[in-house]
């Protein structure tokens, strides 16, 4: 179905824009990741713009569906505002943000959200106010880099914003001005940068950014751009050379080992002086974001003394860090032999470090899911890819994750890997299937056996409810704490030990023979050792393992089988 084109640039043309632009790196993201030479020649800005815009996509989304929500209670009549979305679009952006041209990515769409969200109850804007946000968004990006280089994304993008000055003050005519002028100087980036010109291809970052833009124009015209593809990798109009052709001529024996990536939790001042002593020990640094949340890349050799800097500065999680290895990126000899992939691999989705630490040692893959950050499908997928495994399964562990992990399950199936998805609705159904999984045994008799220990475990949570609302055991305040047993509100109380207690006793009631009880950071000291006396008091037949989930969400996780 054709786009419809947006008049005003609104809350319904941020959520086209994402859709459009999450659409368009997915069709170009292998050509992207093979021409991908600079700053360090590892085949994957493709792959990594498309899950940073996956993310902001899932963020815009989640505001409609609440709007949605609030909509059908009668407590909202209209749908987010341009503000809104574009919060939600830059937020979503910058705690997804992959690799280094995609936390410039996520830079420059948070340029665009603080321009677009100041105009504060207006409902839209137009050409001039897409323009200013498109300037703004060049701006900075480029501050947000240490050492910015021409012949990159930074260049693209004031090629953009400088085009954009000069169009008339109608959306469609700005981003048509933006996506011409962007092209062209994409076109012009191996004149720029020696390396790109050696490998003979543009600059990947600057590659995905016109493909961005030319989905606003789609989005602001209703047609996608008359030239159709934004531009053959290779210089001069040519096929994409091999990603291995492009590897040798990009590389860099001297290059730093390490790609360091994390959230920060931290102060403005803190920053400041987090961003010289990343610059001293590294390069590639950029470091994106405000209001307390920042996103923090570079380039080191020593990866430990990059993060423990962050945690001088602040907080900092979600920690993620790559290894430039022998034969990769660096080294232009002969390459090692690839490593052998595994039969079979467990793949889960689990909410504290605890946890995540208990699965690992269980031998499972995972991937942290942290509180109100759920993970995107391509970081599924990402998490398949690690695993290096003929055949995966794939624990969720949250009935919220179900499609999201189907995506990715699909997309792993298209790779060649032979993907089962068992629908955990919680991390103490995850626990009971890893107990059972044989490796050794045929793979549907594996499933078939981890599908059946999750199903027979019933789950249950203690939380605090963080609003007022309806819930099916009535109505809860803002700071009550709230039982929940298999997804539905059950138990509702002012004091965590006690409502635990009840969830408990209604779920023994049933039977069972094992008692799972995950704490997390928040839930008090002894409520694990009331618990388990109670147990050993009232069912003389039932055992009870604890674990410590971490900041998890939840204060307290249970499962009976």
């Amino acid at each position: 179905m054709a786009q419809v084109p947006q008049r005003f640039f609104d809350a319904l043309a941020v959520r086209a824009w994402c859709g459009l632009s999450l659409r368009a790196l997915g069709r170009a993201r292998e050509e992207i990741d093979a021409i991908n030479v600079y700053p360090v020649a590892d085949g994957d800005t493709g792959t990594n713009l498309y899950l940073t815009v996956e993310s902001a996509a899932a963020a815009v989304e989640a505001v409609f569906a609440a709007h949605e929500v609030d909509a059908g209670a009668g407590d909202a009549e209209d749908g987010p505002s341009l503000a809104d979305a574009a919060g939600a679009m830059a937020h979503g952006a910058l705690i997804g943000a992959r690799g280094n041209s995609g936390t410039i990515l996520a830079q420059l769409l948070r340029g665009m959200a603080q321009v677009l969200s100041a105009r504060g109850d207006s409902p839209h804007t137009g050409g001039s106010g897409l323009r200013a946000a498109l300037r703004h968004a060049a701006e900075s990006a480029r501050n947000a880099v240490a050492r910015p280089v021409e012949g990159t994304v930074l260049t693209v993008a004031s090629a953009a914003a400088d085009a954009a000055d000069g169009a008339g003050d109608d959306c469609a005519e700005v981003a048509r001005a933006a996506y011409e002028g962007a092209r062209a100087a994409l076109a012009a980036t191996p004149g720029q940068l020696p390396v790109l010109e050696r490998a003979g291809v543009v600059d990947a970052g600057g590659h995905g950014l016109v493909t961005v833009l030319a989905a606003l124009v789609e989005t602001c015209t209703g047609r996608p751009p008359e030239t159709g593809a934004v531009l053959h990798a290779r210089v001069e109009h040519g096929d994409a050379p091999p990603a291995d052709e492009c590897a040798a001529a990009g590389a860099d024996e001297d290059g730093p080992a390490f790609e360091v990536i994390y959230l920060l939790e931290a102060e403005d001042a803190a920053v400041a002086r987090l961003r010289q002593r990343l610059d001293a020990l590294g390069d590639s640094l950029v470091v994106v974001g405000g209001d307390g949340l920042w996103n923090v890349h570079v380039h080191v050799d020593d990866a430990g003394a990059a993060v423990e800097a962050g945690v001088e500065a602040g907080r900092p999680y979600r920690i993620r860090i790559t290894h430039f290895g022998h034969g990769d990126v660096h080294t232009t000899g002969a390459e090692r032999p690839p490593r052998e992939r595994a039969q079979r691999a467990v793949v889960a989705v689990v909410p504290g470090e605890g946890l995540a630490e208990l699965y690992a040692g269980a031998g499972a893959t995972t991937l942290l899911a942290r509180p109100g950050e759920p993970p995107v499908s391509g970081e599924l997928v990402q998490a398949v890819r690690r695993a290096h495994a003929r055949e995966v399964v794939l624990l969720p562990n949250d009935a919220e994750l179900r499609h999201t992990a189907a995506a990715a399950a699909e997309q792993a199936r298209t790779e060649g890997v032979r993907v089962a998805l068992i629908p955990t609705r919680s991390a103490v159904q995850g626990i009971a299937a890893l107990a059972v999984h044989e490796a050794e045994r045929r793979f549907d008799e594996d499933v078939v056996a981890m599908t059946s220990a999750a199903g027979a475990t019933r789950h249950a949570e203690v939380t605090v409810a963080e609003r007022q609302s309806w819930t099916t055991a009535g109505i809860c305040q803002a700071g009550d704490v709230l039982g929940l047993i298999d997804g539905d509100v059950a138990v509702i109380g002012p004091d965590v030990s006690r409502v635990a207690a009840t969830v408990l006793d209604r779920m023994l009631s049933a039977g069972g023979e094992l008692v799972t009880l995950v704490l997390g950071d928040g839930a008090p000291q002894d409520v694990a050792d009331q618990l388990e006396a109670r147990v050993r008091e009232a069912y003389l037949a039932v055992d009870t393992v604890v674990y410590r989930g971490g900041r998890q969400g939840a204060l307290l996780l249970v499962g009976v089988e």
